[in-house]
């Protein structure tokens, strides 16, 4: 069943409206996996080693952002489809209004060299068993339950 233009109208106004009031955000995040390997960056503004990722922009879907910006942020692209493996509640102390869908990608090629700028600081591959210093909770919680079948939390934790 198609909606007519004035009905598509008074949707697209509800719609805008009530994610307004409500201002509810959603982001991705990818986990790249290359054996027991991961693929993470370093912020600029915002500390410790975690997940390529980042906002739903208009248009895309979920999956589409998440490859955008592990695209963006790291340069490698993700090929093929990518596993949804959980949506996570993220009550960091910012907001607690913001919910993150994760992926994990095994299909990747490298597009570009990745050069440190304002956004990112270091990109790179660090074994899961040697992550590095300053990785963040949700990330090394994501690798546990990634891994080695560790619970999963509905939080994303910070």
């Amino acid at each position: 069943m198609q909606m007519n233009r004035m009905q598509r109208l008074v949707a697209k106004v509800f719609l805008t409206t009530k994610g307004l009031w409500h201002r509810m955000t959603l982001g991705a995040r990818v986990m790249v996996v290359d054996g027991d390997k991961v693929l993470l960056i370093r912020h600029k503004h915002v500390p410790g080693w975690q997940f390529p990722g980042g906002g739903v922009g208009p248009g895309e879907s979920i999956e589409q952002a998440g490859a955008r910006e592990t695209l963006e942020e790291t340069g490698y692209r993700v090929i093929g489809s990518m596993e949804l493996f959980g949506i996570y509640h993220n009550t960091s102390p910012v907001t607690n209004r913001d919910h993150v869908a994760f992926y994990v990608a095994k299909g990747f090629e490298k597009a570009f060299d990745r050069k440190p700028d304002n956004e990112i600081a270091e990109v790179g591959w660090f074994d899961r068993h040697a992550l590095p210093e300053k990785v963040t909770p949700a990330t090394s919680q994501r690798i546990d339950e990634y891994f080695d079948h560790a619970p999963k939390r509905d939080v994303w934790g910070y």
